[in-house]
């Protein structure tokens, strides 16, 4: 058991019991378990299996490599429609985690077996995400901006297309677009660190608010 779990789970006022009730039956899937993004995460040879978290409505069971998963009970479920790897099982009370325990653990061996092939989920490619109207002007606006956008990593290039496609007005996705522009131009991705205090470099921790 690691120390930060602990006092991660006793500072909880809300889902501690059934948080505790999925990290006995994963530890007794013998996983590693550690402390990353700020929640428990259960890990085989170093590779993320499975992680538990609490939202308002329900808490879950996240497997980093769910969409692999054969799924047979049908419980597993995408968080968005972004979501590409990841699924969830979701629990609103200790009795349903108690009712599945044989069930979660079916799935959290498969999941381990799953890494152990070394199984890869296959995510889309920069050029098939929608690149909103508004951008496209702004490119065409400024080939610097564009250029710094398309140095950006694979990953950061994404995060900022889903968060101005997410916008439903073309007013808000471009305020999104212009509030960005200098984060972009600085070759930093939408989630990280731009004042160099944070202890999850290079992913900003909220330091900058103090």
């Amino acid at each position: 058991m690691n120390p930060k779990v602990d006092e991660f789970l006793n500072g909880l006022d809300q889902w501690q019991e059934e948080l505790s009730g999925l990290r006995e039956l994963i530890l007794d899937c013998q996983l590693v378990e550690e402390f990353k993004w700020m929640h428990p995460c259960y890990t085989y040879k170093g590779k993320n299996i499975v992680l538990i978290h609490g939202f308002k409505n329900y808490c879950a069971l996240l497997f980093n490599k769910g969409a692999l998963l054969q799924n047979v009970e049908q419980i597993l479920i995408q968080q968005t429609r972004n979501t590409q790897a990841a699924r969830q099982i979701r629990f609103t009370n200790l009795t349903q985690i108690e009712e599945q325990k044989a069930i979660i653990k079916q799935y959290i061996l498969e999941a381990i077996e799953v890494e152990k092939l070394g199984l890869k989920v296959k995510t889309k490619m920069v050029s098939e995400y929608e690149t909103p109207v508004e951008l496209e002007q702004k490119f065409k606006e400024n080939l610097e901006f564009k250029e710094a956008f398309k140095n950006l990593s694979p990953g950061r290039q994404k995060g900022y297309l889903l968060y101005f496609s997410k916008a439903k007005q073309s007013a808000t996705r471009i305020s999104r677009i212009e509030k960005s522009t200098e984060r972009i131009l600085g070759e930093f991705g939408l989630n990280d660190c731009t004042c160099g205090r944070s202890k999850r470099m290079p992913n900003c921790d909220g330091s900058h608010n103090k």
